[in-house]
């Protein structure tokens, strides 16, 4: 144990193990070192925060916000940071108590992959300012590549990289070059002995060739005219193939469009590169697998909602203030409970029948559409459904909602009526199979016959309602069966209340 701990110069340790003094020189040197670093010397123990899962889908996260700053101290359960997940921004909170001793990942970064280091905590009293910053804390590949910034400004020759060194003859091209590369090259006649290759083992690709001729169209458009071939002698009837691949357009198609530049007007074909969150992602990839995996069908219906309009007219006087969609809402899980075969959803292998039904409601927010979920929406009544909506949706617009407040739900409802819309169909809410489409009250005329037998024009408040189905666990005859139903409940509100 004695080796393990200290080592000396000469003997030492044999005299020391023996008994006997140590001599001269060891000794007035203090012939001792450690072989080992202190805890002093390694810096303070730190406990690491890592970026967490606060949804199950998701994969990576951006931090928003870091709500305590290096040197404030945290209990378990504080707040510590923003983070915007693939469904909503959710605030993360500390497991432990101590200090935060440093934050290893900034406000603003983006795609931080999940069990990335992003902070570090120190136990109270210790040093924070001391804290060991462990060797994974500049791992790389903890975070995303950054995208790379759009070049606003044409690069100056003066100001360019200095070309490489190229060991062959002077006018011999010897740049290894992609397929794609070459032809670019040969076609506008460019020079890549100024340009560093990007690909793998030097190789000058695609990539770096659409840059190169961007630069050069920018630099110099004047050297970039197309070389067009002098006209054939006498029009034929039939060309011959050569005459036809010699003869170039006056103003051909460019190989890449040009970035378009802030602050400038906006060329033909230009385009700004505009990043997409995480939930636009999301979006984006959940959409795409349930039109791809799903079979969708489709049904719809016309309802007359004259009762409802009148029953909230009068419920207005008595100032309580429900919307019509409240009463879809409700008319929709009413009809859910009478058909309890549509409240299911389909996991991969099967079909599961739910005994509550939680219905997603569609919100629209600057981040994207997500789905807040009213709970056990049959038991509720008119009002508070109105209020659990109308809560749900401020949060989900604020980013604010919890992860339980929209993962999960049996049926879904979309309404764009307010938006004029008269009717639409909706995508399927994996793993959810049905999902109804709600478009805007309108008028119409309907004959119908007066008390005395007589027919006449009357105008009727009608919307149209658009179910779309998962083929395969609600077959056609059941979604109009349900559309039937749900129709009456609309029309006849009072059944509403005997649910």
């Amino acid at each position: 144990m004695a080796a393990s701990l200290w080592r000396s110069g000469g003997g030492a340790l044999r005299r020391l193990l023996a008994g006997r003094p140590l001599l001269g020189a060891a000794a007035a040197r203090g012939g001792w070192r450690p072989l080992h670093g202190s805890r002093q010397r390694r810096g303070t123990p730190a406990i690491k925060v890592l970026m967490p899962a606060l949804s199950p889908t998701m994969e990576e996260g951006n931090i928003v916000k870091w709500l305590k700053k290096e040197g404030e101290t945290v209990n378990a359960g504080d707040a510590l940071c923003e983070i915007e997940t693939d469904k909503a921004v959710v605030t993360m909170e500390s497991s432990d108590d101590g200090v935060l001793a440093k934050i290893l990942v900034e406000e603003g970064s983006k795609n931080v992959r999940l069990g990335s280091l992003i902070g570090l905590l120190v136990e109270e009293g210790q040093d924070w300012k001391q804290v060991e910053i462990p060797a994974d804390a500049s791992d790389p590949s903890s975070l995303a590549p950054p995208a790379a910034a759009p070049t606003s400004t044409p690069a100056s020759p003066s100001v360019s990289a200095p070309p490489p060194k190229l060991e062959h003859p002077p006018g011999k091209l010897q740049v290894r070059l992609s397929p794609a590369a070459r032809h670019i090259l040969e076609t506008h006649g460019l020079d890549p002995s100024n340009v560093t290759p990007s690909g793998p083992r030097g190789i000058f690709t695609k990539e770096d060739a659409l840059k190169l001729l961007q630069e050069k169209q920018k630099d110099k458009p004047s050297e970039l005219k197309p070389v067009v071939s002098p006209a054939p002698p006498q029009p034929s009837a039939v060309p011959s193939a050569s005459q036809a691949t010699a003869v170039t357009s006056a103003y051909p198609r460019p190989a890449v469009p040009p970035l378009s530049t802030p602050g400038q007007p906006a060329a033909p074909g230009t385009f700004t590169e505009i990043p997409a969150s995480n939930i636009r992602r999301v979006i984006a990839k959940r959409l795409t697998e349930s039109k791809t995996t799903i079979p969708h069908a489709y049904a719809a219906a016309d309802c007359d909602i004259d009762a409802i309009l009148k029953l909230r007219t009068e419920l207005a006087k008595d100032d309580i203030k429900v919307s019509v969609n409240d009463f879809i809402i409700k008319a929709t899980a009413v009809t859910l409970k009478q058909m309890p075969d549509v409240n299911v959803t389909w996991d991969g292998e099967g079909c599961r029948q739910l005994q509550s039904i939680d219905i997603s409601i569609a919100v629209a927010t600057d981040r994207g559409l997500i789905t807040p979920i009213i709970k056990d929406v049959a038991a509720k009544g008119i009002q508070e459904i109105a209020a659990s909506a109308k809560a749900l949706a401020k949060k989900a617009r604020d980013g604010k909602l919890l992860p339980e407040e929209y993962q999960g739900g049996s049926f879904s409802i979309s309404n764009l009526g307010m938006f004029g819309i008269n009717d639409f169909t909706a995508v399927i809410n994996p793993p959810q199979a049905c999902i109804l489409a709600v478009g805007r009250a309108r008028p119409e005329l309907k004959v119908v016959e007066d008390e005395e037998g007589n027919e006449k024009l009357k105008q009727h408040q009608l919307m149209t309602v658009t179910l779309s189905s998962d083929g395969r666990v609600v077959d056609d005859e059941l979604a109009s069966k349900f559309l039937e139903t749900l129709k009456a409940n609309l029309e006849n509100p009072i059944r509403l209340a005997l649910c």
